[in-house]
């Protein structure tokens, strides 16, 4: 294989990550640089694109680069992922005209929802696009900045997720990988891969849509601009990219039908690879990563997110004794919850605390403490929120069974990995086994293999499994399960039981 190093750029929803590899895999060095969510009203989760997309690209490249003392000439290709879908209109220079607007944690556009179902009807928005319409689709949201930003809307020249405005700010082209664009519905035709022209009526004009590609496709190189922000060499390959949750998919060797990716990050979220895909209005159907394949891909709202609250809010004096000791405040907390049995004795939570994706797809849904007595302790309440996460993920693998499409094999990433209690949990009350892998760099990582793959350095996304080597196997209790079994039973009621009063709370804020 020729010398060379490939690098990647993730930009997550509270951190942003960059990798330079070499061709075979070897990471080179890493940097990582937080950042803020914007939450300017309730519903509403916004980044800064200057602050947060462009200006963490910059400064992890640039990082990289002068770190490991590469030339930037020796950078064969450069790939990126971004949470997404977002939704971010921008001038004709690629200019930002507002925030950007997150993906499903965004539920600011449930009005243009219900209109653009009372439009088309239910049935055939499902039958378009394979999905329904949730907080999760980019058209109700664009929809939204059309009635309520007229202005921003008139000189937006482009409607851009995250990853695709760095490839503009990188190459000067706008262009989005098929995979985003299966969440731009109900503008996106899944069936033809395609922007549906009389879908896209009344919501926006198809040529202020950007290009579709595939993940690993060329869309540009280096501007002599882009150059000098980041440091990269001018005329440097930039692949399509794609989001965060599937260039994390990538990373991991998750390519072909039968296997699953489940990434623990500020959400849960899922790709299950399907030779035939699999059409549950519970579910999002969508195109994957590489010309020709398709996959089941589903989202939780909260999960990393959580726990992050829980943190924050719950345990103040944890985050404090971190500062002055540098005893990591969630290790305490998940070490406490190990003392507490299953089912934390009694306390079932349901995480739905910024709504719910999948598979209830409910923007108004709210995060629920039942079963709470005095004998609870911050343990207790600790770990239900990581049980309640994991009953979330079993009502995904409970539909997967109805359509006979439980994963072959389940590959665990992200951060909520390095909680042993959060994987055993999940393990036991799905019956399912998980494999982590050695290298959980995540998505960046995947990123610089698409890079590669964009270079002409790897012949097939299957090349991926030479970089892979597994190191943990977290294996379902029996006796566990069947305790967790009981408890989801309880779970799966209590949103149904309770749904019409989380909407009646929803109205009153």
């Amino acid at each position: 294989m020729s010398d060379g190093y490939l690098l990647g750029v993730d930009i997550g929803t509270y951190e942003s990550k960059g990798v330079i590899t070499t061709l075979d895999g070897k990471v080179v060095n890493v940097q990582v640089k937080p950042h803020t969510m914007l939450i300017p009203r309730q519903g509403w989760a916004e980044h800064d694109p200057e602050e947060v997309w462009w200006g963490d690209f910059c400064a992890i490249t640039r990082a990289l680069l002068q770190e490991t003392g590469i030339d930037p000439k020796a950078i064969l290709a450069v790939g990126c992922s971004a949470i997404g879908p977002c939704m971010l209109p921008v001038d004709r220079d690629g200019n930002p005209l507002r925030m950007g607007v997150l993906y499903g944690i965004d539920t600011r556009a449930t009005a243009e929802i219900a209109f653009l179902e009372q439009k088309y009807g239910k049935q055939t928005l499902f039958e378009q696009t394979g999905n329904e319409l949730s907080s999760q689709a980019v058209g109700p949201k664009i929809l939204w900045l059309k009635n309520n930003e007229p202005e921003v809307y008139r000189k937006a020249h482009k409607i851009l997720s995250a990853s695709t405005f760095m490839v503009a700010r990188l190459t000067g082209r706008f262009v989005m990988d098929h995979l985003q664009a299966s969440f731009y519905n109900p503008l996106y035709d899944i069936k033809n891969c395609r922007w549906d022209a009389a879908f896209c009526e009344g919501i926006i004009e198809v040529d202020r849509l950007p290009e579709l590609a595939w993940g690993p496709d060329i869309a540009g190189k280096v501007t002599r601009k882009a150059a000098e922000a980041t440091g990269l060499a001018e005329g440097t390959p930039v692949v399509v990219g794609t989001v965060d949750a599937a260039a994390e998919s990538v990373s991991v060797g998750v390519v072909s039908p039968g296997q699953m990716m489940l990434m623990y990050g500020s959400t849960i979220f899922m790709y299950i690879i399907q030779s035939k895909p699999i059409i549950d209005e519970r579910l999002w159907a969508c195109r994957y990563v590489f010309e020709g394949t398709s996959a089941i891909a589903a989202g939780m709202a909260t999960s990393g997110a959580l726990t992050r609250w829980f943190r924050d809010q719950l345990a103040p004096d944890l985050v404090q004794q971190e500062q002055e000791s540098g005893k990591n405040a969630y290790g305490v907390l998940v070490e406490q919850a190990a003392s507490i049995p299953p089912g934390s004795e009694g306390l079932v939570v349901l995480p739905y605390f910024s709504g719910e994706r999948t598979p209830v797809n409910d923007p108004r849904a709210r995060g629920t403490y039942f079963g709470l007595t005095l004998a609870h302790t911050r343990a207790h309440l600790f770990r239900a929120a990581l049980e309640g996460v994991a009953y979330g993920i079993n009502h995904h693998f409970e539909i997967l069974r109805q359509h006979e499409g439980e994963p072959e094999e389940v590959v665990a990433v992200g951060g909520g990995t390095k909680n042993p209690v959060w994987l055993q949990a999940v393990s036991d009350a799905c019956n399912v086994v998980q494999r982590v892998p050695a290298v959980t760099v995540g998505a960046s990582y995947g990123d610089t293999f698409l890079a590669g793959m964009g270079a002409g350095v790897f012949s097939s996304y299957h090349d991926i499994r030479r970089w892979m080597n597994y190191v943990k196997t977290v294996e379902p209790d029996a006796a566990t399960h069947a305790v967790y079994e009981k408890y989801y039973r309880v779970y799966r009621e209590l949103y149904e039981r309770n749904k019409d009063l989380m909407h009646d709370l929803y109205s009153l804020v």
